[in-house]
């Protein structure tokens, strides 16, 4: 058991997912930690074999890469194939994985295969001991596996002390990407995929494949405008919408709008929604659970618009407005028009 292996997964364009950059930089800390080999498995077309050099700035040991045109799109079968093949081999001490619906699929079918433990929807990984107290063995350098669980009520640590690897699947937003050196050289494994893939792989084909772009983007937006169950309406709520076209800023919502029908499910932001980083985070009418603020409290600034001077959320917000967002959110749409140029 000597590394840290990370699935990563490939776009349209030929390119690491997000997701995955983002698993690197996390992975690169946990196998400092370790003191082990970061490794990057990559599955694609005949592109895909120029892709290794993108991710050695993550600090990439070793990138293992698997390129044949039948590899993509995304098939089911011949990526389990592959991967159950590179990790029996290479028997890495964690392996992660992007929480997409490529990763939802992928994961559980390799620790189905290798008889091991899988924590899915991590919000945060780190590397603890832990003592069993019936038997009062000690177990040394797991990997505290982290999520909300009962409907985002609690948040659970999860361990797989006694089977390896140790796998989990991470939301995309929640481990910060950062470039470990820009100058790390690490050596690429190309990955014979004749010798492990058969027919049997690809009895399933893709004739046609549409793909839907996303509404909302919140990972290019630095302004980000949220509402809560105490905007009280869809239609006051359509005053962030306002604001957000004024400031250049995208639209989030609580579990608790959405859930009331203010907002749609792919707006949710929190422990059981998108996690988000943006330079400015203006909270309006939301209370500020635990759950939510998992979802943004690493916004450089916060700003908070409630009638509750004791919400939760003023806590962790720079600036605070006390007051109905229904009054608030139009008097500064029109002071920002006034003096903006």
């Amino acid at each position: 058991m000597n590394s840290v292996f990370v699935y990563c997964e490939v776009t349209e364009d030929a390119q690491v997912a997000e997701v995955s950059l983002e698993l690197l930089s996390k992975g690169r800390k946990l196998a400092n930690q370790l003191k082990v080999r970061l490794e990057a498995v990559i599955i694609g077309s005949s592109k895909s074999a120029s892709i290794a050099p993108a991710v050695f700035p993550f600090g990439v040991d070793v990138a293992h890469i698997a390129s044949h045109d039948n590899l993509f799109p995304y098939l089911t079968l011949p990526h389990a194939s592959i991967l159950k093949h590179v990790f029996e081999k290479e028997k890495p001490e964690i392996v992660l994985f992007g929480a997409t619906s490529i990763g939802r699929d992928l994961a559980p079918r390799i620790a189905s295969a290798l008889k091991c433990g899988l924590t899915a929807d991590c919000t945060s990984l780190e590397i603890g001991d832990h003592t069993e107290n019936r038997t009062q063995r000690e177990y040394k350098n797991l990997l505290y596996q982290i999520r909300p669980a009962f409907g985002g009520n609690i948040i659970a640590t999860i361990i797989n002390p006694e089977t390896r690897p140790q796998m989990a699947t991470v939301r995309e937003g929640v481990m910060k990407k950062e470039i470990f050196n820009p100058k790390h050289k690490g050596t690429v494994k190309k990955i014979d995929v004749n010798s492990i893939l058969s027919d049997n792989d690809f009895s399933v084909s893709i004739i046609e494949q549409h793909i839907e772009k996303s509404k909302v983007d919140f990972k290019n937006s630095q302004i980000i405008v949220a509402g809560g169950y105490g905007v009280s309406s869809k239609e006051n709520f359509d005053l962030l919408f306002q604001l957000a076209e004024v400031l250049g800023a995208e639209v989030g919502a609580s579990r608790a709008a959405v859930d009331a029908g203010y907002a749609e499910p792919e707006r949710q932001i929190g422990q059981t929604g998108i996690t988000v980083r943006p330079k400015l985070y203006i909270a309006c009418g939301i209370s500020g659970a635990v759950q939510h603020r998992a979802g943004m409290d690493q916004s450089a600034q916060v700003i908070s618009i409630n009638t509750d001077p004791n919400a939760p959320i003023n806590a962790i917000a720079d600036y605070t407005i006390i007051g109905d967002t229904a009054e608030v959110i139009p008097k500064i749409i029109s002071f920002y028009r006034k003096n903006s140029k």
